[in-house]
């Protein structure tokens, strides 16, 4: 049983349809964001802001946080991070070189979000932790720029051997370069030790293992067939399944403590909770319609107590696919609602990418096959000659599964998910 276990665990990665909308949705989301907050970028996160740096380096040295924006109190430095956090988002959501623009993205959201920590929202919590998740997925399984590189070398006949790459190569030397004049300079936050990502191990550790991971993993691919690149592979598979799996408890946590927390309210208990942000003027955008809906106790009372119910009710639901889904339309829904009633469209898209982890991968499958013969229709000279554009390129490094090259195709796009 344990055998069976463990295979089933390496034998690929585990919901990739899944993972790449969490990938787009999230970066989607803090592009979002960043464009919106653009002209109020310097009172939020920059120089302008309510923190000093000194005050800023405190925090972050008691509570092991990391930001790039407390090397320099500079305006020019600040623009520089700002707009990088915005192009690495972009270039993770539509999927090139995913595994780098992930720690990117990583960086720009820790990075801003760190040094203004007490201006979040629980939506910020969520893409501050789901940027962590990320960086340890394969999170360009599919829909993603590299997804269609890796499908047109296997129709080229080079498999899954990487080419010269050019453009990988310097990337990841320029990242090395800038990473070893932080690091000479002494940069703040870049320690060995201490408590960064884990405990005892600094952010410089974690960041300079992930650089020469990259590193590794590019050079047994295309000079050490065989063993090696079987147990990198599986590494890459088990961090990868891993990651999914806090994913996927992270938001089962996240909705049980809010609906328990509610169960103790008072004006939950007696259905009228929703009413009252509703007369907030904050939390008004559209103030007619939040009177017409506030004029009605039943409906009221019905969205109150369904809010709870779902809330507490999808954690114990996961293994009955039936009933998870019909609860997850009904949580996605309510963010859609949260976003129009109350103004609050960036934690609504923060939780629906976030709850994307338990959609059913037959309809993500059927979701990116209509939403390709849409494109093909719109821009015919776009059709690929190959494979479709939904189906799972080889993983983004690794040896073939057992079985051949279409074992693992196989695996990924319908067997291999945790909750759909």
């Amino acid at each position: 049983m344990i055998g069976r276990g463990f295979a089933r665990v390496t034998a690929g990665p585990f919901a990739p349809y899944q993972t790449a909308v969490i990938r787009i949705g999230f970066a989607m989301t803090w592009l979002l964001f960043l464009v919106r907050e653009w002209p109020n970028r310097h009172a939020l996160y920059g120089p302008d802001g309510a923190f000093s740096l000194d005050m800023v380096r405190r925090l972050l040295g008691n509570n092991g946080a990391f930001s790039v924006l407390v090397w320099s109190d500079g305006r020019g430095w600040f623009e520089l991070v700002y707009a990088l956090a915005m192009i690495s988002s972009a270039l993770l959501m539509i999927g090139w070189r995913t595994r780098t623009m992930s720690v990117l993205f990583m960086i720009g959201v820790l990075s801003l979000q760190n040094r203004s920590i007490f201006l979040g929202d629980g939506g910020d919590n969520v893409i501050h932790l789901m940027s962590m998740y990320l960086v340890l997925t394969r999170c360009g399984q599919v829909w993603s720029l590299d997804a269609r590189r890796a499908r047109r070398a296997a129709a080229a006949g080079a498999g899954d051997v990487p080419g010269r790459d050019v453009t990988g190569v310097l990337l990841w030397s320029v990242l090395g370069l800038v990473l070893a004049f932080a690091q000479l300079r002494g940069l703040y936050g870049l320690e060995w030790t201490g408590d960064g990502p884990f405990p005892h191990v600094g952010w410089g550790l974690a960041l300079w293992g992930l650089w020469l991971a990259h590193g590794a993993w590019w050079w047994v691919r295309r000079y050490a067939p065989g063993e090696p690149r079987t147990v990198l592979n599986t590494v890459a598979d088990l961090a990868h399944n891993g990651a999914l799996l806090v994913i996927v408890v992270e938001v089962c946590l996240i909705y049980a403590t809010a609906g328990w927390y509610k169960i103790q309210g008072g004006r939950w208990q007696d259905g009228t909770a929703v009413f009252y942000p509703m007369h907030l003027d904050y939390f008004s955008p559209w103030p007619e319609l939040s009177s017409v809906l506030a004029g009605s106790g039943l409906l009221i009372m019905l969205i109150t107590y369904g809010t709870v119910i779902v809330q507490v009710a999808f954690p114990f639901t996961l293994f009955n696919r039936r009933l998870k889904n019909v609860l997850l339309v009904g949580m996605i829904l309510e963010h859609l609602s949260i976003a129009v009633l109350l103004g609050l469209p960036f934690f609504s898209l923060a939780m629906v990418a976030a709850d994307s982890v338990f959609l059913p991968t037959n309809f993500l499958r059927w979701l990116g096959a209509r939403v390709t013969a849409l494109r093909y229709r719109l821009l015919p000279g776009s059709a690929p000659r190959s494979a479709p554009e939904g189906a799972p390129a080889m993983p983004e490094g690794g040896a073939e599964p057992a079985g051949g090259p279409g074992a693992r195709t196989q695996e990924s796009g319908g067997g291999h998910t945790l909750v759909g």
